[in-house]
């Protein structure tokens, strides 16, 4: 939750290939206070089966940028085990792994403001943007 001197982070992931919620993505949430300073590593948490993230840290007083480090290739590693173990021996529709294994998002922020920022992801591609 924001307060008049802090900012607030929130965001869930949406895999867009299958049109569901991304569950059991790692996330990692950092802050520093200023353009030049170095990042703090706040802590993490992951997505839930609706693929949120409801459990991220507070932002520390002062805090001027946020990176969000989403680790995306477990998941997408996951998801083919799944698919291969219900097809068993039908042929794979692509390469293992993840074009992107990680994804990484940084964003200034206001004290006052909370700041909600889905990742819409697939597995060679994704987007974001400030939700509500």
């Amino acid at each position: 939750m924001s307060t008049s001197t802090t900012a607030s982070v929130s965001t869930h992931i949406l895999d867009t290939s299958i049109g569901r919620p991304a569950e059991a993505v790692a996330v990692q949430l950092s802050a520093r206070s200023g353009r030049d300073a170095e990042w703090r590593e706040l802590g993490g948490s992951a997505t839930d089966a609706d693929g949120r993230c409801k459990d991220l840290p507070a932002l520390p007083e002062g805090t001027t940028h946020v990176r969000l480090d989403f680790a995306v290739e477990a998941y997408f590693l996951q998801f083919e085990k799944k698919q291969a173990d219900a097809q068993q021996d039908a042929p794979a529709n692509r390469d293992s792994g993840a074009f992107f294994p990680e994804v990484a998002i940084t964003f200034a922020v206001k004290p006052g403001e909370h700041y909600h920022v889905p990742l819409l992801l697939n597995p060679f591609g994704y987007s974001v943007y400030r939700g509500s």
